[in-house]
């Protein structure tokens, strides 16, 4: 086995194929952030690296070059892989879509690394997925510099309140609301529960979800997230229970290959 002191930790966030015999990787490591690379003959015969090369694997891995593209030179596993099944394994990818999106390349967030691991963790551990998708999309956010507070009122205002109702202005922040924020308001408890990570009630969860998607759109370049429409497909899917479903792990290995792996410079 390589010492684990010379390689870096990382994820796989999305893979496809390149060439014949090769794959075509965005990587998530310690020290390097999110980097494109290529795994030579990894997808040939009896090569392990293939299956090792999968959303949700802890690795340990090497890479060389300073282009664009880097070569992977060595990887192992850093542990088992991370069981998602069901409706967790569409928020893990949803969680690598977002990253894939917004990080630039190049550019270590060594915490966030650390608080994506946890995620993915609590995640297969059936934990209260919308909490854990919610305060991974604040980490996210503070991490690239556009996080809000959701316990203060912006421009100076006082401390947000549970039984106040408010609104957000994106890329300002907390306000009271007005009368014309109609259908775009929310509770201080909800804003409230996400500053301090606490699980989220039903009627939470719709105004926490509906916040958080106003504050991430203009970051994404007016372009949706495949994930989150494949989600609603499979979701309706599952709704018809005569409907005959494909496996987590074809669902997995289809939608590694599916979403955008465009640079969050040209999105912006």
């Amino acid at each position: 086995m390589t010492d684990p002191g010379s390689l870096l930790q990382a994820f796989v966030l999305h893979r496809r194929d390149y060439g014949n015999t090769s794959l075509l990787l965005e990587i998530f490591a310690i020290d390097l952030g999110r980097i494109p690379a290529i795994a030579r003959g990894a997808r040939r015969p009896r090569n392990p690296g293939s299956a090792l090369l999968q959303p949700f694997q802890p690795l340990w891995l090497d890479v060389i070059g300073r282009g664009e593209v880097r070569t992977l030179t060595r990887v192992e596993a850093a542990g088992p892989a991370i069981g998602l099944s069901g409706r967790s394994l569409w928020c893990g990818l949803y969680l690598n879509e977002l990253l894939v999106r917004l990080l630039g390349r190049d550019d270590p967030h060594d915490p966030l690394f650390a608080f994506y691991h946890s995620a993915l963790a609590a995640l297969a551990e059936d934990e209260d997925q919308e909490t854990v998708l919610r305060q991974f999309e604040i980490r996210l956010l503070d991490e690239l510099g556009y996080g809000l507070a959701f316990d203060v009122e912006a421009g100076g205002g006082g401390a947000v309140v549970a039984d106040g109702i408010y609104a957000l202005d994106p890329g300002y922040g907390v306000r009271r609301a007005a009368v014309n924020d109609a259908g775009q308001t929310l509770s201080g408890a909800t804003l409230l529960a996400l500053s301090k990570g606490m699980p989220l009630s039903p009627p939470q969860i719709r105004e926490a979800r509906a916040l958080l998607r106003r504050v991430l759109e203009p970051h994404l370049g007016g372009r949706p997230l495949k994930s989150r429409e494949l989600f609603r497909r499979w979701a309706a899917a599952e709704a018809k229970p005569a409907a005959r479903q494909p496996p987590a792990s074809g669902i997995s290995a289809g939608m590694s290959q599916t979403f955008s792996t465009g640079d969050r410079e040209s999105e912006s």
